[in-house]
Parts: structure tokens; C-alpha cells; sequence
């Protein structure tokens, strides 16, 4: 899991606009691939030194520029010298624990998401995706390779749905959509284990079961910090705040828009869900404890009076109206079956047991 309050001491004392890689340490390969498409045909290369990227400027169509790796900063300064990028804008791509945003600078708006996904242990891991929109070109940013927006790296290729038909706002919006989209997918996978978890905390809690828990409740809290935020940016987007979002676009982001709120209805659900299992682990752990304490309570009440005949008995005095009697010891035994026979029926009758 993400630490979910970040670490910037590494930025202390900088000038702003500095850049400076803030994140987990991934051993990731900085690897730049280039689409440049239209209605009319497609070219797809990777770029091998960022001074190819000079050659990408004014080609006609759309030219999306995907980045995996942003820990080389020296890469990312050179990137966004050939597109113009503000300064401020290359010091939060590699500030990985940035808040979701969008910053519109006139020639080119800058939005930071957060994507996230679940490992193979369905622990929720989180990356940073931050996306670059001008008007004929889209660059967007990965901590590392992963298969995120490959749906739509497919669509353009076979030349499905609209977004080769469209301009770089379709695909911004096609990103931001693939982004909210593994939301849902998180969210179930979420589900899942609140399930588990309710049933073993109501059948058979145990101390680990806690700790499963805690990390539940860590997660839901980095996923309401991430969501909410992005929401707004949606939201902003949306309303056509920049001259470069079209109208026929923003409808599609309005409908991202109601998929973000139904992602926060769903998470705030489950946090209040996550936030009750200690009240029920609690219970649990009571109802157990209960019901182990009565069963000793009843042991113990059963065994008193059998306790107090074979005290009576056992005192070997000489002179007893039972010890020279030859029924004696059946008669004791028998009083004591009697007694814990009756005692029983008795917790029996009031429905003690």
C-alpha cells in the first residue's frame, strides 16, 4: 500500500519548478511510444532519444506521446522543452504523490489522476497517470509499463468506436475514462473481500482477522483521497472551462462524471461497511467470551453440590450414620446423579442451555 501522507522532504529548500522524482523506488525502463493517427491512417513508433519529439510538432491528426517512467527527470525536462511545458508543470509529473488536478494553461490543459489496480494478492496499489492536453497532441505520464490504457491503444489501431474520428479532447477523455473504469473494478474486487471478511468476523474471528481490517480501512481511505478529487476535475472538465475541451466531448465527460459519482457512492458504502467491523469483530470476540463463561459457569454450578456431599464425606469422622451402612457409597453416588441431573433439567427448563 501507498503511504497515504506523503513524503516531500526531498524537495525541502528547492526552488519551485524544480524537478525531483517523489515516489516509491520501481525499477522501471523509461520507454516513450508515439501514435499519430487520423480517420485516415495511423503511424506507431517508439522513440529511442527525446530529440525525435522536435519531429512530432505540427504533424497533422492527433499525436498521443505515451511516457512509462518518470523517475528519469533529466528525460522529462528535455520532453517537455520540445512541447513547452511549464516548469511547475514537469516538477508534479514526478511527484508521484501529487493530488488529483487540472490546470489549465491556455495552450495546453494538465491533469493528475490517480489509477489504480490490485495485485495478485488483491492488495490495491496506486500510480499516478498525469495527462497533457493540447489541441492536435495528448502526453501522458506512467510511473511504469503497464496494460492501463491498452483498450484504447487497440481502438485506434483497429479503428473502432470514435476515436479516430475525433480530435486529442476525445482522447483525453478516452484516458480519463479508462482510468475511472478500474475503479469499478477495484471496487468489486473490494466488495469481495468485505464479504469474507463480514462472515468470518461473525462465525470465527481471530486476531489476524484485525489486521485485515486495519488494511481494509487503509485502502478505503487512499481510495476517498484519490476519488473525490478526481471527481472535481472531471466535473471541470466537463463544463467546458477550457477552450480546448469541445461541446460534443464534454457530454462524454459528463457521463464520466456520473460513473465517478457512482464510484464515490459505492466507496463511501463500503467505508462505513469497513469502519463497523471492529464494533462487530468486538462483538464477536464478546459473544464468544460469553459464551465460553457460561459454559464454565454451568460446569462449575453443577459440580458445588457434588463437591459439598463428597466434603461431608470425606471427613472420616468414626462416628457417621452411612459409613458402616453397605448401601452408603451407592446412596452418595446416587445423590450426587440426582443432584446434577435436577440442575440440569432445571438450566434445561429456564433456557440457560
Amino acid at each position: 500500500m501507498p503511504r497515504a501522507t506523503p513524503s516531500r522532504s526531498r524537495k525541502a529548500g528547492l526552488p519551485p519548478g524544480t524537478p525531483v522524482y517523489i515516489g516509491a523506488d520501481k525499477a522501471a525502463r523509461l520507454n516513450i511510444t508515439v501514435l499519430d493517427y487520423d480517420e485516415a491512417g495511423l503511424q506507431e513508433r517508439d522513440i529511442t532519444t527525446v530529440d525525435q519529439c522536435l519531429a512530432l510538432q505540427g504533424a497533422p491528426g492527433v499525436t498521443w506521446v505515451s511516457v512509462a517512467g518518470v523517475q528519469d527527470v533529466d528525460v522529462l525536462q528535455r520532453l517537455g522543452e520540445c512541447f513547452g511545458l511549464h516548469p511547475l508543470v514537469l516538477e508534479d509529473i514526478p511527484n508521484t504523490e501529487e493530488r488529483a488536478k487540472m490546470e489549465d494553461y491556455d495552450d495546453y490543459v494538465f491533469i493528475v489522476a490517480k489509477a489504480f489496480d490490485t495485485a495478485d494478492d488483491n492488495q490495491v496499489n496506486a500510480e499516478q497517470v498525469s495527462i497533457i492536453l493540447g489541441r492536435n497532441f495528448v502526453i501522458s505520464f506512467e510511473e511504469q509499463q503497464s496494460p492501463l490504457f491498452d483498450p484504447i491503444r487497440a481502438r485506434i489501431r483497429n479503428g473502432r468506436g470514435l476515436v479516430r474520428k475525433t480530435g486529442a479532447d476525445y482522447l483525453a477523455y478516452s484516458l480519463i475514462d479508462a482510468i475511472v473504469d478500474k475503479y469499478f473494478v477495484v471496487l468489486e474486487t473490494l466488495g469481495e473481500k468485505i464479504e469474507d471478511l463480514e462472515e468470518e468476523l461473525v462465525t470465527n474471528p481471530t486476531p489476524g482477522t484485525m489486521q485485515v481490517v486495519h488494511r481494509l480501512k487503509s485502502e478505503m481511505i487512499l481510495l476517498r483521497k484519490s476519488v473525490w478529487p478526481m471527481r472535481e476535475v472531471i466535473v471541470s472538465l466537463a463544463r467546458g472551462e477550457s477552450g480546448l475541451i469541445r461541446d460534443t466531448t464534454a457530454v462524454y465527460l459528463r457521463d464520466v462524471s456520473d460513473h465517478a459519482i457512482e464510484v464515490i457512492d459505492t466507496m463511501e458504502t463500503y467505508r462505513d461497511m469497513v469502519s463497523g467491523m471492529l464494533d462487530i469483530y468486538l462483538s464477536s470476540i464478546s459473544n464468544r467470551m460469553n459464551e465460553i463463561m457460561k459454559v464454565l459457569t454451568i460446569i462449575a454450578t453443577i459440580f458445588i453440590p457434588l463437591t459439598f456431599v463428597a466434603g461431608v464425606y470425606g471427613m472420616n469422622f468414626r462416628y457417621m450414620p452411612e459409613i458402616t451402612s453397605p448401601w452408603g457409597y451407592p446412596a452418595v453416588l446416587s445423590v450426587m446423579a440426582l443432584a446434577a441431573g435436577g440442575m440440569l433439567y432445571y438450566f434445561r427448563k429456564r433456557k440457560w442451555i
